[in-house]
């Protein structure tokens, strides 16, 4: 089971990864980059990236009809507690020049953290990314 580098590592492997990061949705900080920034500044991106995915994680709309984990999650005013996934699997931002996708990982004590991929539009297949991206998620480890 691959850990933060080598998940990032195997990320950049992907065709047209132009840049990718471990980011904490919650505090907005990156725990991993490799690459390059959309902005030129890893840490800004993670903290913009962390803000669309705390508000696609958080509204209620994206949660309908999503099969529930425990019953505390029935509850709206319930915080996301330990464990508990976010509504959503992914977050794909398309852009003239690439995609950007956000990637929720599952954890055992959070569920905070998300892979984001900066993909080049031109030499990305935005298909293959998400499905490589969603494996990855699954098998990354964090300690």
């Amino acid at each position: 089971m691959p850990g933060i580098d080598e998940c990032l590592l195997d990320v950049m492997r992907l065709p047209g990864a132009r840049g990718a990061a471990v980011v904490d949705w919650t505090s907005g900080l990156a725990l991993g980059t490799i690459g390059d920034s959309p902005n030129g500044d890893h840490e800004a991106t993670a903290a913009e990236t962390a803000e669309v995915a705390r508000m696609a994680a958080e509204q209620p709309a994206f949660a309908a009809g999503s099969p529930e984990p425990s019953a505390a999650a029935s509850d709206p005013e319930a915080p996301q507690g330990a464990g508990a996934p976010p509504p959503v699997e992914d977050v794909i931002v398309t852009t003239r020049a690439g995609y950007h996708i956000l990637r929720f990982v599952e954890t055992d004590f959070d569920s905070s953290v998300f892979l984001h991929l900066w993909l080049d539009r031109a030499e990305g297949n935005l298909a293959l990314a998400r499905i490589r991206l969603g494996e990855m998620a699954e098998r990354l480890v964090l300690a």
